[in-house]
C-alpha cells in the first residue's frame, strides 16, 4: 500500500480483502479495472472482518502524459540497529530529476547507517531516475544497461557496446534537462544506443550490507536495479520472484482519455540479459502472507532485518 496513492487516499489498508468494485463481483482471477474521471464505490473486507466501502477515484488525466495517481514517491526511515530503511514506488519521469532528488535527500536524512534495506515491492517502474539507486549500491562508475530497436538487436553489438554513448548522470535541476538534449541530440537523430552508466557518487558506509525487497509487482526500471545488482553482486535480493516486464515503449492517445502503450525496443543489462519475459529470482525466497498483513506484520521487511543483524557482507 503506497502511502498517497490512490487506493491509500481510499483509506484502504494493507491485507483489506477487495470483493467488489461497484456492483461487480471480484473472484480472482478477474482483475478490477475502475472507470477514468469517476468516483467509484468498492466494498472490501477489513481485518476486524467488518464489511465497508470505500471510494476511489481516478481523474482523467490533463497533458499528454500517461496518468496515475502519484503517491509520496520515497520514504525512509531508520530500524533498529542503525538499519536504514528506504522505500521508491515508482521512478516517474523520462529523467526522473524530481524522484533522484528525493532518494538523495532521504538518504542524506538517514545519516550514516552502516546497513540498508531498499523496499521495491509494487514499484511498477519508470524513467531513468532507477539509475538514482543503482549508483548508490557502489562508489564506481559501472555500466549498466542499454535498449535496443528491432533493427539494432538483429546484429552482433557484442563487441560495437563498448562505444555507444554513456548516460551516467542524472542532473540535480530541470533546468539543466536542455543541455542533456543538446549533449544526446546526435544518438537520438540516429537512434543509437545510449548506455546507462552509474554516477560514481562514491563511497557509501552501507556498501556491501545492502538488501534489496522485490516482488511480483516489481517492474520495469526497478528490474534493471535488480538486475544490475545481481550482475554485480552488490545486494541480496529478497522477497519474491519479480514481474519479467521490461521493455522501452511509447504511447498514442486512443479517444476518452486514455493511451495505448506499446513497445519499441528491448533492454539489456551490460552483461547481456534480455530481462522482458524472464522474472528475477530472489536470492532468498520470501512469499507476501496477506494473513499476516492483516495483522499489521511484514515478515519479509523482517527477513530483510533479520539478514542484516547478522552483519551480512557480501
Amino acid at each position: 500500500m503506497h502511502p498517497g496513492g490512490a487506493a491509500s487516499l481510499a483509506a484502504i489498508e494493507p491485507g483489506d480483502i477487495l470483493l467488489r468494485v461497484g456492483a461487480e463481483e471480484i473472484i480472482p482471477p478477474k482483475h478490477p479495472t475502475f472507470a477514468m474521471g469517476e468516483t467509484t464505490e468498492v466494498t472490501v473486507l477489513s481485518a476486524d472482518g467488518e464489511v465497508r466501502t470505500r471510494s476511489v477515484t481516478v481523474a482523467r488525466p490533463k497533458g499528454e502524459k500517461l496518468h496515475f495517481v502519484e503517491p509520496k514517491l520515497v520514504v525512509s526511515n531508520r530500524l533498529q540497529d542503525g538499519i536504514g530503511y528506504l522505500k521508491v514506488v515508482m521512478f516517474p519521469g523520462m529523467v526522473g530529476v524530481e524522484v533522484a532528488n528525493a532518494i538523495s535527500n532521504q538518504v542524506e536524512q538517514l545519516g550514516d547507517v552502516e546497513r540498508l534495506i531498499i523496499d521495491l515491492r509494487g514499484n511498477t517502474g519508470g524513467g531513468i531516475g532507477a539509475l538514482r539507486v543503482m549508483s548508490l549500491l557502489t562508489p564506481k562508475q559501472i555500466p549498466v544497461g542499454f535498449a535496443l530497436d528491432r533493427k539494432s538487436a538483429q546484429q552482433n553489438i557484442a563487441d560495437a557496446k563498448s562505444s555507444f554513448w554513456r548516460f551516467d548522470r542524472i542532473p540535480a535541476s530541470k533546468n539543466r534537462l536542455w543541455l542533456l538534449a543538446l549533449r544526446y541530440a546526435p544518438t537520438l537523430v540516429k537512434k543509437s544506443p545510449i548506455v546507462l552508466e552509474t554516477e560514481g557518487l562514491g563511497n557509501k558506509p552501507f556498501h556491501g550490507r545492502v538488501v534489496l525487497l522485490v516482488d511480483r509487482h516489481t517492474a520495469s526500471a526497478a528490474e534493471m536495479i535488480v538486475a544490475f545488482a545481481r550482475e554485480n553482486s552488490l545486494a541480496v535480493i529478497v522477497g519474491e520472484k519479480t514481474a519479467g516486464r521490461l521493455l522501452s515503449a511509447t504511447s498514442a492517445k486512443v479517444g476518452h482519455g486514455y493511451r495505448l502503450a506499446f513497445p519499441t525496443g528491448a533492454y539489456y543489462t551490460w552483461k547481456g540479459s534480455a530481462l522482458e519475459g524472464t522474472p528475477i529470482e530472489p536470492d532468498q525466497s520470501v512469499a507476501f502472507d496477506w494473513r499476516e498483513a492483516r495483522r499489521g506484520n511484514d515478515p519479509q521487511l523482517k527477513h530483510c532485518i533479520a539478514l542484516l543483524e547478522k552483519n551480512l557482507t557480501l
